[in-house]
């Protein structure tokens, strides 16, 4: 692999001597690694039933190294289950710097494929809010599949400009992600078409939308918040020149001294880097706050609760369905009925993906339940449920979409992997008739 002299000049700016060994670790193989989400499970767990061996990663407290010459990990009944998202490892680190806590109120601004988000989510542990936007409205789809497969009840996904988004919800949020698009100069040593995009028109163009980007994000940061800007470049003009230049524009927001042990320092004291020679692919991080206090967070009117018929017939399917009913507001929007987050703030003029909890859509005087009110509760929340170790045959005809057998099992129930919950059925006659959605099937 080539790598252009322009980049290599570059490269000696940020890298100084270790440049040369940067270089020559292109003949090795990337980092591979996974990040554990506890809605599902705990790390001990994972190690316990992942047939690999899992060393820990420096970037984030729940992250770990896989072997390179893993194969199909992404087909395990694990993965399918939300147990843990594969992520580059040094990509874990935005997320260690934004130090999400439990009722927070979260936005991930350039969120897609959602690695990040899943991280957000598993440490708010289902508390507080987290918000997920993706402006380009295919990659917003692959975001809400992995929403969905993590479990993830708190959140909400949009598909909108951030400009837009930010200023409609101007001070709403205690922590802000803006893990920006960039040139992906850390993405060289395992997509050679990363590489080959590559120019210096590209990196500065990538700049100027940066800085765009983060001073959206920052309108929607409360007095006293943490913003973190990341990308998962090397390049000096979308890192540390970015944030030099918002702060220089942005006077009230300062820098906050990153004191975590892991990557190399940079001109900035609220900055770090991460190359292949500190152990990641490749990742900048940047922890930002703006200035001031908050006693109170922005709030907004409550919203109005769903009545009559439809009500009722939700609130059945959730006693039918669970041992205690599950927190949240229902609110029907067209012929769909959600369980919103108490966070959630008014949305009547905001377009969204979804909001909440997707429970079920209306058919005629029923309310068919969701595969996502299923993969959003762990399975001793359910009234019946069918557990399959992960040498049971039966996963993997129950992931292809076939009906298994259940003895002894009735109505809706939820279908776990050793105690993950990955979807549901309904059982009659010993029989479980599968309702694994058909986008997400597999072959035997």
């Amino acid at each position: 692999m080539t790598l252009p002299e322009s980049f290599i000049k570059e490269l000696n700016t940020v890298l100084g001597d270790d440049t040369e060994k940067y270089i020559s670790l292109f003949s090795q193989p990337p980092y591979r690694g996974i990040s554990v989400n506890r809605l599902k499970t705990t790390p001990d767990r994972l190690k316990s039933l992942l047939p690999l061996e899992l060393t820990s990663c420096p970037f984030y407290k729940d992250g770990f190294y896989i072997p390179t010459e893993t194969q199909g990990i992404g087909n395990s009944p694990l993965h399918h289950a939300g147990a843990f998202y594969v992520q580059e490892p040094s990509a874990m680190s935005a997320v260690t710097l934004l130090s999400p806590e439990r009722g927070d109120r979260v936005l991930d601004l350039c969120a897609a494929p959602g690695g990040k988000s899943v991280q957000i989510a598993s440490t708010l542990g289902g508390a507080g809010l987290l918000w997920s936007n993706e402006i380009v409205k295919s990659r917003a789809q692959i975001l809400l599949s992995n929403f969905e497969r993590a479990g993830i009840r708190n959140g909400v996904i949009s598909s909108l400009h951030p400009d837009t988004l930010c200023t409609r919800l101007e001070g709403f949020f205690d922590k802000v992600l803006v893990d920006a698009p960039c040139s992906g100069e850390g993405m060289f040593r395992k997509d050679e078409k990363a590489l080959t995009e590559w120019s210096r028109e590209h990196v500065r163009a990538c700049a100027a939308r940066q800085l765009s980007v983060l001073e959206s994000g920052a309108r929607a940061l409360r007095r006293g918040g943490i913003l973190v800007y990341s990308t998962c470049t090397f390049s000096y003009e979308e890192n540390e020149g970015v944030i030099n230049e918002f702060l220089k524009r942005n006077s009230d927001f300062e820098g906050v001294d990153i004191s975590e042990p892991f990557g190399r320092k940079t001109e900035l004291s609220c900055g770090i880097r991460i190359t292949p020679v500190e152990g990641g692919e490749g990742h900048f991080g940047a922890r930002l706050r703006k200035k001031g206090d908050s006693d109170c967070r922005n709030s907004f009117e409550s919203r109005r609760k769903s009545t009559g018929e439809q009500a009722r017939l939700s609130e059945r399917l959730l006693e039918e369905i669970f041992k205690k009913r599950p927190e949240g507001e229902l609110k029907m929007i067209g012929d769909k009925v959600y369980l919103l987050p108490e966070e959630m703030p008014d949305i009547s003029d905001i377009s969204i993906i979804r909001a909440g909890l997707l429970m079920g859509e209306l058919k005629k005087n029923r309310i068919e339940p969701c595969h996502s009110l299923f993969t959003s509760f762990r399975p001793e929340m359910f009234n019946s449920v069918l557990d399959l170790s992960l040498d049971d045959e039966r996963i993997a005809e129950y992931l292809s979409g076939s009906e298994i057998d259940a003895e002894g099992k009735s109505g809706y129930t939820a279908v776990a992997f050793c105690g993950i919950t990955a979807g549901f059925g309904k059982c009659s006659g010993g029989r479980l008739k599968n309702k694994y959605p058909k986008g997400l099937r597999v072959r035997c």
